[in-house]
């Protein structure tokens, strides 16, 4: 299998606009060029349209409620049948560049300004598979918009948090879990008898899957995102360990520990709790019979086993670290990865051993 090879499949998109998803991700970038031909098109217009409703979600420069618009006005753009779309697009182009001017990452200053352009390409999809993006990005959207909602006044002295693990489990299902049942309704669709499961617990597994990738992010963003008055920890969770979100914003802060030792049954529950749903994205992975599309599905449950192992091995300390530890897999080890599982035939052996050692914490915490 040639990992280098360009996309070639009757596709939506040109080489610009996947020059605009390998500039806003380039770990899922990989997956979607590793996605056999007929699942390309439908998850790389899905995953654009919601990085550029994410970029406006998270765009706090901007005041709350003009977010709050024109992630509305988007998710109409969306739905909207294509006769319609030439005026609304003219309408949204220069709200989009007012995005733009404010984005401090070029790639991101980038899709907000390509954005009007690339909405005709859900049009260019079939009827299906337009339905199916339509109908993940609603759920997105909606997850998106609570974000602004709660957080749009947030910042360093005025702290905003979650209340509730339920709406810590509703948001990850929100923004990530839906993406796994997506997954799972175009390979349906398109590849007839694509696991060895049934299809229910696939759309089970998958959903478990996303929830875990995106738990996994909060608890490696929880630093940057107290810095910018966002918590994601549940208030109630925090005041069950003498905790509060401002207490452990006061830790990141100034490096005092002391509420990060604290934190460690939640941390550490957490992480089990990521380390189990990344279980069942493997064994999703596993599942399934091209190797193309098993090697895609699965490269997101090892980085984030890798990420898992350095959350681990960093501990909940690194909250008040400075400077703050880089928690990611780097792109040397990525592209390892890659050679030894091609290597290994992408076999759910090669898998299941490849997640087990990249689980694996070299320097576990006191």
């Amino acid at each position: 299998m040639n990992l280098a090879r360009p996309l070639k499949t009757r596709s939506p998109l040109n080489a610009a606009n996947l020059q605009l998803l390998r500039g806003v991700s380039r770990s899922f970038y990989l997956s979607i060029r590793l996605l056999p031909g007929p699942l390309r098109a439908p998850v790389a217009v899905g995953y654009l349209l919601a990085r550029a409703t994410d970029t406006v979600a998270d765009t706090t420069a901007m005041p709350q409620a003009e977010r709050q618009a024109l992630l509305a006005d988007l998710l109409q753009a969306i739905d909207a049948p294509a006769e319609q779309l030439d005026r609304l697009r003219k309408a949204l182009s220069l709200a989009l560049a007012g995005f733009a001017a404010h984005q401090s990452n070029p790639n991101e200053r980038a899709l907000m300004q390509a954005l009007p352009d690339c909405l005709p390409l859900l049009h260019r999809l079939s009827k299906a598979d337009q339905a199916s993006v339509r109908a993940v990005l609603t759920p997105i959207t909606q997850g998106q918009t609570l974000d602004v909602h709660r957080f749009g006044h947030a910042s360093p002295s005025s702290l905003q948090s979650l209340h509730s693990e339920d709406e810590l489990t509703h948001y990850t299902w929100l923004v990530a879990g839906c993406v796994g049942e997506f997954w799972t309704e175009l390979c349906t669709l398109h590849l007839p008898g694509f696991a060895s499961l049934p299809t229910e617990q696939m759309h089970s597994l998958g959903r478990q899957y996303g929830m875990g990738l995106q738990r996994l992010n909060i608890v490696r963003d929880v630093a940057a995102d107290l810095t910018q008055g966002r918590c994601y920890f549940p208030r109630e969770r925090l005041q069950a360990l003498g905790l509060t979100p401002e207490t452990l914003a006061q830790a990141a802060r100034t490096g005092d520990r002391t509420g990060c030792f604290k934190l460690a049954p939640l941390y550490q529950e957490y992480l089990q709790q990521i380390q189990t749903q990344l279980e069942g994205g493997l064994h999703y992975s596993c599942a399934l019979n091209s190797r193309r599309l098993r090697l895609a599905s699965a490269l997101p449950a090892l980085i984030g086993a890798r990420t898992l192992a350095l959350l681990t091995q960093a501990g909940p300390q690194a909250l008040a670290a400075t400077p703050s530890p880089s928690i990611k897999m780097p792109r040397h080890e990525v592209r390892a990865l890659l050679w030894r599982l091609v290597l290994g035939g992408i076999s759910p052996r090669v898998l299941k051993q490849e997640f087990e050692r990249l689980s694996q914490c070299e320097n576990p915490p006191p």
